[in-house]
């Protein structure tokens, strides 16, 4: 056989391979794979030691592409992880990042994909060097000391968190396990029982807290110029650093117990989580490490730590603010000294050589400022430590803070706010009795609570509970619940909560009535309708007893189609409008707003007619409101019998023809309570009035009968 015939059986054997290959990655991974990396040649099968596809381009390696659920398993805001295709190059820079599969619903039928597509289009040539912060009001500032801002997407504020864990998480895996650039040293952890009581001096003699001082001399030599081109800096006394700094690593015992004291140091030991790593910085001089006006509890901006090519965030615990003291004997003053929580994503290996990086900017006029980086190298003395076996990619995840924490301390505002809200309502449905004898009171109360449930607590806050949030929990119990998924957004999960214990208590109305915004917008729309002088629909009772259980197999049906497809269900509760006018604020493709405003304008006609007939959060909210420990609102002998006037006043047609209240319909407005004992209005009360003021007059004539009778004979 000849030399050509030789060729081309080995470019035969070649193809077959690379087909074969390929076959084994399969054609929907090979497709996403491809767009990542539009030079790849060979695209190699997923590796069995770590879950990732080594991407050729002939023989040379570029990067490497993964699943992000291989290897980073965390939930999205629909209990289901998302599942992203993710590329990085050998210098650690994503080359891309593809959604594969997700549930999350605002994606999925409300902003629509392109804003996801937009947010993850944002990490293609990020690297993994550079601390990547979602923040909107900083997107398109320049990096500074690593940190890069990226755009967020407002509505859809707990996804893109997600998103962005997922990526950073499962990337810093990835090049630590297969990037040269990138791989740890063996990981370290303090000795525990290893202690010995020492001062201030010792302490620096043997390492155990690191010390550099860049005289002014040195900052000169690196910014160029004189530090009097710089009127921002205080002036220098004497010979005084430009920046002094000291670091301590505050886990490891000879250091930790005798900088704060045995009994601090167990203190803040255990209240740190397992795995938690905190360092002590101080500083001095005419730059020192955090600014006069440095917030506590934030990143710093002066001060970055750098381990092994990447950014590990550094941030203030708030802690040396009088709940803990630096007290080791001979210590000195410090210009500003605080604990940071040391690792995020990153991590951090204290056995490990790191730079700390102090940036300065600074300004000579309003035109110039010159930016220089001092980087001052932080290492530990070995005998602290000891090797422990690296851990897993699921195993690191779980170890560090749950998301979820990030995001309560995020919007503890809205949290408190919203708690003292819910507070003042229970407060005033426990006293009901009280406040319904002052009927403006109650009106007024009623008004303004539902404007702040519409706007702070449906438009700002996106407080709006939907039947979504029922099946998820159905699924969740059916998979394995995890209480983690829930407590992804404080809001819904504190009304939630409240809700539920609520319905044991009073049933349904008090959320139907004064906590769902879009039950607020329809109590408005209804308001509207009167003052337009727009004749109201009574439907009629028989007619009305029917069409309230529509409601009910709407809810069977949706809860039954997440079983069966969970993009099934979240299509079908399109028929909840909440998504369409709270969360999207109108705002979407004309046929949701146009079924919206149908339901908005239908209720100007038939009062809360969505409420009444087709909400299957409220059904659902009526099965379980059943269970209530109270039938709480008052009636008397006479309500119904011969008295119609709460059930003609009631709204909702949730009054019984014989008076009774129907709790499954009820929304708690309170109208009848407060019909019920006013004076004026009750005609109970109107009745047993008038028989007094009858029986008076009675009792008023029959007295002056009587002293006419006596008085005559006297005449006589």
């Amino acid at each position: 056989m000849g030399k050509p015939a030789n060729l081309l059986l080995l470019l035969l054997a070649f193809w077959c391979c690379v087909a074969t290959t390929q076959a084994e990655v399969g054609s929907v991974q090979q497709a996403w794979i491809q767009e990542l990396f539009p030079k790849a040649t060979r695209i190699e099968d997923k590796q069995t030691d770590f879950p990732v596809y080594p991407v050729y381009q002939l023989n040379q390696l570029l990067g490497y592409a993964y699943e992000s659920r291989d290897i980073s398993d965390l939930p999205g805001f629909s209990g289901k992880p998302i599942n992203l295709m993710i590329g990085i190059d050998l210098e650690g820079r994503f080359t891309g990042v593809r959604v594969m599969d997700h549930h999350e619903p605002v994606f999925l039928h409300g902003l629509g994909p392109e804003p996801m597509i937009n947010f993850i289009n944002q990490y293609n040539g990020r690297s993994l060097t550079e601390h990547i912060v979602i923040d909107s009001s900083r997107t398109g500032e320049p990096s500074t000391n690593g940190v890069v801002y990226v755009d967020g997407v407002s509505k859809a504020t707990v996804s893109v968190i997600i998103m962005n864990d997922t990526i950073l998480s499962s990337a810093l895996q990835v090049a630590r396990h297969k990037l040269e650039g990138f791989a740890q040293a063996p990981a370290a952890r303090a000795i525990e029982d290893l202690y010995e009581p020492l001062d201030w001096q010792q302490l620096l003699d043997k390492g155990y807290v690191g010390h550099v001082r860049i005289s002014q001399q040195d900052a000169v030599r690196v910014l160029g110029t004189s530090l009097d081109s710089y009127p921002d800096l205080p002036e220098a006394e004497g010979d005084e650093a430009f920046s002094e700094i000291w670091y301590a690593y505050i886990n490891a015992p000879s250091i930790g117990r005798n900088l704060l004291g045995d009994s601090d140091f167990e203190r803040l030991m255990n209240s740190i989580k397992p795995g938690e790593q905190v360092m002590a910085i101080m500083s001095g001089g005419i730059f020192p490490h955090v600014p006069d006006d440095f917030r506590p509890g934030t990143v710093p901006g002066r001060l970055s730590l750098e381990q092994g090519g990447l950014i590990v965030e550094l941030r203030d615990m708030d802690l040396l603010n009088g709940n803990y003291h630096l007290q080791a004997q001979g210590i000195p003053e410090f210009q500003h000294a605080n604990m940071f929580r040391v690792g995020g994503q990153a991590g951090f290996n204290p056995g490990a050589e790191a730079n700390l990086k102090i940036s300065a900017e600074l300004p000579r006029n309003h035109l110039i400022t010159d930016n220089a980086t001092f980087e001052v190298p932080l290492t530990f003395p070995a005998n602290l430590f000891e090797v422990v076996e690296a851990e897993s990619p699921l195993a690191a995840q779980q170890n560090r803070e749950p998301i979820w924490v990030g995001l309560w301390k995020s919007r503890w505002h809205s949290i408190v706010i919203i708690s003292l809200a819910l507070v003042v309502l229970t407060v005033f449905f426990a006293r009901q009795k009280h406040y319904t004898q002052y009927p403006k009171l109650v009106h007024r109360f009623r008004w303004g609570f539902l404007w702040f449930t519409l706007v702070y607590l449906g438009f700002y806050a996106q407080g709006q509970l939907s039947v979504v949030n029922i099946y998820t929990l159905f699924l969740q119990i059916h998979d394995g619940f995890d209480i983690g998924v829930f407590l992804l957004d404080p809001v819904i999960f504190i009304l939630w909560i409240y809700t539920f214990i609520s319905l044991f208590i009073w049933g349904r109305g008090l959320f139907c009535g004064w906590l769902c915004p879009f039950g607020a917008l329809q109590e408005m729309a209804a308001w509207l309708a009167t003052r337009l002088k727009i004749k109201q629909i009574r439907v009629p009772e028989p007619l009305h007893r029917k069409l309230i259980l529509i409601k009910y197999p709407i809810l069977l049906g949706l809860v039954g189609s997440a079983f069966y497809s969970l993009t099934l269900a979240e299509q079908l509760a399109e028929v909840e409008p909440f998504k369409t006018s709270i969360t999207l604020y109108f705002w979407r493709y004309w046929p949701f707003v146009l079924y919206a405003v149908a339901l908005l304008v239908g209720g100007m006609f038939i009062h809360k007619f969505y409420c009444r007939y087709l909400c299957p959060l409220g059904a659902g909210l009526a099965v379980l409101g059943r269970l209530r420990l109270f039938s709480w609102l008052e009636r008397i002998e006479k309500c119904g019998s011969p008295c119609q006037l709460c059930k003609r006043r009631c709204g909702i047609n949730a009054i019984r023809t014989e008076g009774s209240i129907d709790y499954d319909e009820c929304i708690q407005c309170l109208e009848c309570v407060v019909i019920l004992r006013d004076e004026q209005q009750c005609v109970d009360k109107i009745n047993n009035r008038k028989q007094k003021q009858r029986a008076q007059l009675l009792a008023t004539d029959a007295t002056a009968t009587d002293v006419g009778f006596t008085q005559s004979p006297r005449k006589v």
